[in-house]
């Protein structure tokens, strides 16, 4: 999750809400690519969760990438919470998972070398700790008991929430991983589109990316059970959002959104205020219980756009959401399914062509459907496999276009990073699959070997 944002001046016009997010447009030679990723970090003897301090702790390992590659901290009080470094930084998640957001590059080649480099450092690192990762979509086998809570006061305020507004908010925060991806768009127009492209199609991103069976340590009925989690976590802030696809949407329609979603925290001089279910509404008027008197900041503004999570969001850029953390090959493939998708205009004109004619009812159906059954889904006559099967060759032809060279010239383009996603599509299988038959077969009901056979 987001660290505190920073700079802006008090807010004094209505208008500034909806101007800071289209302060985020760029001319097309300018967009890049910032790939997130999260990851479980567990010790190698006892394959517990890290707790965040102690001699093989997060603690540790944050210390360790500071001091051996040279990142530089990020505290909160007397705490490491996280390290940043030319543009990237690693952060927290509220158990501990470990996120890297990468810096703003320019190609996939780039973003998949900072993702290897990226885990490189973090094994070395761990392996002088006997400490393992692993990339999954959920914790297969931990329970919320056994999970640590992050030193971040943004976390004890909405861990005390979660209850409140939904069951699995702290499943969410404690024992899910995600992988996304974070991209540009040119003008008000070009943002509506990949919006709508991007929401629609998130549960293929689910499907092919599905990687979390197991919870509690057994099956658990669906592909992705992070997928399934986001349902039942705060319907104030989450879902495939309907008013997207209405005429009219925009900028301003996304800030009435926004101030309608209620808040978690004001973050002031290093802490964060408790401000939970508070209206920002009221914040603009002065009003704010938390703070009254106080009008919010441009900086508050950023922060409250990072407590909306729908299945794909804009602040300054478009933020894709609906994928499981996973292993390295696919790290690489998100962000190159989805620059295929809206980074060439004939490409994102056949996405939204293949979407453009579904309901709010089938787009909801599809993402309850990719959950539970990944490729196998099948929401009246769309069959997921089939339409998969679609959005990769759409995916494909978009990064063709584009038509940006790796290895010194010697890749003609970024097609090849689709590849772990083309095997699904050509075999049915996607990660979930594969675990769910080991556990089946060679495995014979033995969680505990995935540690040893899908770590980082």
């Amino acid at each position: 999750m987001s660290i505190p944002q920073s700079g802006g001046g008090p807010i004094e016009r209505h208008e500034q809400l909806a101007e800071y997010l289209a302060s985020g447009c760029k001319p097309k030679q300018d967009w890049r690519i910032g790939t997130e990723h999260e990851k479980f970090g567990y010790t190698q003897d006892t394959h517990a969760p890290l707790p965040y301090d102690g001699p093989r702790s997060i603690k540790a390992m944050l210390e360790g990438l500071r001091d051996r590659f040279g990142w530089s901290p990020i505290l909160e009080g007397d705490n490491i919470i996280g390290l940043e470094l030319d543009g990237a930084n690693i952060s927290l998640e509220p158990g501990g998972q470990l996120e890297l957001s990468g810096a703003p590059l320019e190609t996939i080649h780039q973003t998949c070398d900072e993702v290897n480099e990226h885990l490189r450092e973090v094994r070395a690192v761990a392996d002088d700790l006997d400490i393992g990762f692993i990339g999954l979509g959920a914790a297969p086998i931990w329970r919320h008991e056994d999970m640590p809570m992050m030193p971040k006061g943004r976390y004890r305020l909405m861990t005390d929430y979660m209850d409140r507004v939904g069951t699995l908010g702290k499943t969410m925060m404690y024992r899910t991983c995600t992988v996304q991806v974070n991209l540009d768009f040119a003008s008000e127009a070009d943002m509506v589109q990949k919006l709508r492209v991007a929401l629609a199609l998130q549960p293929v991103a689910t499907a092919l990316f599905a990687n979390s069976p197991f919870i509690d340590g057994q099956p658990n009925g669906h592909k992705s059970w992070r997928s399934r989690v986001w349902r039942d976590l705060d319907a104030d802030r989450t879902g495939t959002l309907p008013f997207v696809f209405e005429d009219g949407f925009g900028f301003e329609a996304w800030v009435d959104y926004a101030l309608d979603v209620p808040m978690y925290f004001v973050y002031r001089d290093g802490r964060y205020i408790d401000a939970l279910g508070q209206s920002f509404r009221d914040f603009l008027r002065g009003e704010l219980p938390a703070l009254p008197g106080e009008v919010p900041t441009l900086s508050d503004w950023a922060d409250h756009l990072t407590t909306i999570f729908p299945e794909a969001r804009i602040k300054k850029f478009i933020e894709m959401r609906g994928a499981d953390g996973g292993p390295w090959r696919r790290l690489c493939a998100l962000p190159a399914l989805w620059v295929g998708l809206t980074y060439d205009q004939s490409a994102l004109d056949a996405a939204w062509d293949l979407v453009k004619g579904w309901d709010a009812e089938t787009r909801e159906a599809l993402r309850v459907a990719a959950s539970v059954e990944a490729l196998d889904a099948q929401v009246g006559d769309i069959k997921m496999h089939d339409l998969a099967r679609e959005v990769l060759a759409i995916a494909e032809d978009g990064l063709k276009a584009r038509a940006r060279p790796g290895a010194g010239g010697l890749v003609p383009d970024e097609t090849h990073f689709l590849s772990a996603l083309k095997d699904s599509v050509e075999t049915g299988q996607v990660p979930a699959d594969e675990l769910l038959a080991l556990y089946h077969g060679a495995w014979n009901g033995d969680l505990d070997r995935i540690y040893g056979e899908f770590s980082y």
